[in-house]
C-alpha cells in the first residue's frame, strides 16, 4: 500500500467527443451513459480504485457539468483514507489563458496541481475506453523491468494495425521504435512481435503491439518529456521519449476496446446482453463503482425481454425487448418491440399532472409510447418517443450526419436528448 501512495491516476477527459456525436452534444464523452447505469468514465475510474490508486484527477474541458456532477455525487472517500476523484477543468492562469491544446499539453498545465502530492509514478489513463485491468500488475512491471516509462499494449492483427499506434519491441519487451497507424500495403513484418516477447495467452494471428494509451511514468521522466511545446502524447512525446528513454511494453491479453465511435459504442454496450459478454460487470472482486441513485426496482408488467438488460426504475409493460438494453427510468408502453436498442432512460420521472399535460399539448411523454417499433437505435435521455411509431424498419438507407429529429453514424440511427418524436412517425 505504501508503493500504490505514490502513485497519481490522471484520466483524460478527451476534447469534444466529435466521433461520438450527438452523444456528446451536450456532455463530454467521459459522461455518456454506458450499459445502463453507469458512465463511461466510471470504468477507468474504477479500474483505478480497485488497483488501490484511490487518487484520481479527471481533465476535461467540454461539457463538464453533467461529468461534474456524476462525480462530486458518485465518488466520495473518508477522511483517512486520504483518497479523492476529482475534475480539473481547463483554467486560466497567470501562465496561460488558452484551452488545453491535447493530451499532453492538458498534464503540462496542471502540473501545480499535481505536485501537491508529491507523485512517485504518474498513471495516465484513458477516458473512453473499455477494459478491466490490475493497474497494480502494471506498476510492479513498470518498476521491475527499471523503465522511465511503460506504455500498455495489446496484440492485433496486420488488418487491426492500420488503426493504431503500432509498437516495435525487442526480446525483453522493450519500445525500441514507433509507428503510427501503418498503411494496408506497408511491409511491416519487421515489427512482428518476438516470439520471447509474446504472452502465455497470445491469439493466434494477433502480431503486432498496439498502444492502448495508458502509460506510466516515473515523475521524474514526465517533467522532462513535458518541457517542450509539444501537445499530444501519442503523436509527439512518445515517439520522441523512445529515442531518449527506456520505455517498455506491458503486453495486457484481456478484452479492451475503444469505445470512441457511435458504431464502437453501440456494439460494446449490445455486447453486454450476450449469455456471457466479453465485459464482466459481474465480478463482485472488481466491481465496476458509479453514482448511486436510490430508485425502486424495475417493473415488467406482463414484459417479454431476451437477452436484454433493464436497469434500476425501469416500468416496461406488455413490451418485447430483444438484444437491447434500457437504462435508468426507461418507461416502454404496451405493443411496443424493440430490437438492437440502447434506451438510456431518463433522468427524472413525470408526475400525473404532467403527463396530463402532454396530452392536453399533443405531446409525447418521456419514455416510449405505445405500439411502437424500434430497431438498431440509440436513444438518449428525456426522448419522448410518441405511439405508433417505427424506427429503423424502413429499410432505407441514410446518409451520416443530422437528419432534424434523429442523427446517422454507420446506419446506426441515434435519438438525441430531449427529442421528441411525434406520434407516427416513420423513421
Amino acid at each position: 500500500m505504501a508503493k500504490n501512495t505514490k502513485v497519481l491516476s490522471i484520466i483524460l477527459g478527451g476534447g469534444k467527443g466529435t466521433r461520438l456525436y450527438p452523444l456528446t452534444k451536450e456532455r463530454s464523452k467521459p459522461a455518456v451513459p454506458f450499459g445502463g447505469k453507469h458512465r463511461i468514465v466510471d470504468i477507468p475510474i474504477s479500474n483505478c480504485i480497485n488497483s488501490g490508486f484511490n487518487k484520481v484527477y479527471i481533465l476535461t474541458q467540454f461539457n463538464s457539468a453533467s461529468l461534474h456532477m456524476h462525480i462530486s455525487h458518485g465518488y466520495s472517500f473518508d477522511t483517512f483514507s486520504g483518497g479523492f476523484v476529482e475534475i480539473l477543468a481547463a483554467e486560466q492562469t497567470f501562465e496561460h489563458s488558452g484551452w488545453f491544446e491535447g493530451t499532453a499539453d492538458a498534464v503540462r498545465k496542471n502540473f501545480a496541481h499535481f505536485g501537491t502530492q508529491k507523485p512517485a509514478y504518474y498513471v495516465i489513463l484513458s477516458g473512453d475506453q473499455l477494459y478491466q485491468m490490475d493497474l497494480r500488475e502494471f506498476l510492479d512491471n513498470h518498476i521491475e523491468s527499471g523503465a522511465e516509462i511503460s506504455i500498455a499494449t495489446t496484440a492485433v492483427t496486420r488488418e487491426d494495425a492500420t488503426g493504431f499506434g503500432i509498437m516495435k519491441v525487442n526480446k525483453k519487451r522493450e519500445i525500441t521504435a514507433f509507428m503510427e497507424k501503418p498503411a494496408a500495403n506497408l511491409d511491416i513484418n519487421d515489427w512482428i512481435i518476438p516470439d520471447e516477447s509474446r504472452t502465455a495467452g497470445a491469439t493466434k494471428g494477433k502480431d503486432y503491439l498496439a498502444s492502448m494509451g495508458i502509460y506510466i511514468f516515473n515523475a521524474e521522466t514526465l517533467y522532462k518529456v513535458l518541457d517542450n511545446d509539444s501537445t499530444d502524447f501519442g503523436k509527439e512525446i512518445i515517439p520522441a521519449a523512445i529515442k531518449n528513454h527506456k520505455v517498455q511494453s506491458y503486453i495486457y491479453d484481456g478484452y479492451w476496446e475503444d469505445i470512441g465511435t457511435i458504431k464502437s459504442f453501440y456494439e460494446a454496450n449490445l455486447n453486454l446482453t450476450n449469455i456471457s459478454p466479453k465485459f464482466n460487470f459481474y465480478d463482485e472482486d472488481k466491481p465496476i463503482f458509479t453514482h448511486s441513485r436510490n430508485l425502486p426496482s424495475s417493473k415488467m408488467n406482463n414484459a417479454n425481454m431476451n437477452n436484454a438488460l433493464a436497469s434500476e426504475g425501469c416500468i416496461i409493460t406488455e413490451a418485447t425487448i430483444n438484444n437491447s438494453l434500457v437504462g435508468l427510468r426507461s418507461i416502454v408502453e404496451a405493443g411496443s418491440y424493440l430490437d438492437g436498442v440502447i434506451c438510456m432512460g431518463a433522468d427524472y420521472y413525470e408526475t400525473a399532472e404532467e403527463k396530463e399535460e402532454n396530452k392536453r399539448l399533443g405531446r409525447p411523454s418521456v419514455g416510449i409510447g405505445k405500439n411502437c417499433r424500434i430497431k438498431k437505435c440509440i436513444i438518449d435521455k428525456n426522448a419522448r418517443i410518441g405511439d405508433n411509431c417505427s424506427i429503423g424498419h424502413t429499410g432505407k438507407k441514410y446518409e451520416d450526419g443530422d437528419h432534424g429529429i434523429f442523427f446517422v453514424a454507420d446506419d446506426i440511427i441515434v435519438i438525441p436528448k430531449n427529442t421528441i418524436v411525434p406520434t407516427g412517425t416513420i423513421i
